[in-house]
């Protein structure tokens, strides 16, 4: 594919207008692939601001910016106007240091997080291990989520060990610090089987159930979003001071500050638990769903809000 004079200059102003640019599926906020969920998580844990570009929104740049930078994949990193690649190399410069240096962040904090395991955890991932042959290592992955990944594969040394109950755990720069406190366990859920349970104290909160007459006694407190479609708040709007959730508002909310008390609601609870688990995992420490939804409001608070 040739690259069109008119999408080179495109991004060419978008490199030469900032320092730090990530061209990447979706948004920091809302990556829309685990590489680009792993490379934004590492670059916004150096730099507290850089430029994105969401190539799903623009098909020329997304091809682009692949023949631009003679880099078939996205995501893609660029500081300075120099393409430094995706997100393997992005990790491997994390761990090894370079890519703080590269974008000016401070120096890695390379202090092994501290970690329990319990007896049967151990024993269990001793078995795993062994069943895998030699040459291999485990390593811990912890996204920005605070989500958790398990992986047996070889050390490559620029790791952060840590150590409980005989077991060496290996975790990249960014996990690290997000992986201190960590007890892991094993647990049979009886149907569902048995396997490793993580207690992480860094995670935030579980999201909170809030009746509608808890809101409606506490709703200065809150700041109500509804993320029905605007159809259904037509049929019977949500009568208190509240946002909504789309395509255009999800930035601007996501930016709120992440103690800010969140209550989402819908039409029965449902969409909003879905919502609000994933604000929850933006980072926010205070997320309730208001259960029964509006339905509930109309039932329990409020007769004059139509129910549909």
């Amino acid at each position: 594919m040739s690259l069109s004079a008119d999408t080179r200059a495109r991004i060419e102003s978008i490199l030469t207008s900032h320092e730090v640019v990530l061209f990447m599926k979706g948004s920091p906020q809302r990556p829309q692939c685990g590489f680009s969920m792993k490379a934004s998580s590492i670059v916004g844990g150096i730099v507290a601001e850089y430029a994105h570009v969401d190539v799903l929104q623009d098909p020329e740049i997304r091809e682009g910016i692949k023949v631009y930078g003679q880099w078939p994949t996205i995501p893609q990193l660029y500081v300075k106007g120099e393409l430094v690649g995706g997100s393997d190399i992005i990790e491997q410069m994390m761990n090894s240091g370079e890519l703080h240096a590269l974008l000016g962040g401070a120096t890695p904090d390379r202090t092994p997080p501290a970690i329990t395991i319990t007896d049967e955890a151990a024993a269990q991932i001793r078995k795993a291990m062994a069943d895998q042959g030699e040459g291999l290592a485990l390593h811990m992955a912890v996204d920005a989520k605070f989500n958790s990944r398990f992986e047996l594969k070889p050390a490559t040394g620029q790791e952060i060990s840590a150590n409980a109950n005989g077991i060496t755990v290996h975790f990249d720069l960014a996990s690290a610090p997000r992986a201190n406190g960590i007890a892991i366990d094993w647990v049979d859920n009886g149907v569902r089987g048995a396997g490793l349970s993580i207690t992480n104290p860094n995670a935030p909160a579980q999201v909170r159930p809030l009746s509608v007459k808890d809101l409606a006694a506490r709703l200065a407190e809150f700041t109500v979003i509804d993320v029905r479609p605007p159809q259904a708040r037509a049929l019977a709007a949500f009568p208190a001071s509240h946002a909504v959730l789309d395509e255009t508002t999800h930035d601007d909310l996501a930016a709120l500050p992440k103690d800010t008390k969140l209550a989402f609601l819908c039409h029965h609870g449902n969409s909003s638990r879905q919502a609000a688990e994933h604000f929850r995992g933006l980072g926010f420490t205070q997320v309730h769903n208001v259960e029964g939804g509006i339905d509930a409001w109309s039932t329990d608070v409020d007769g004059s809000v139509p129910r549909y």
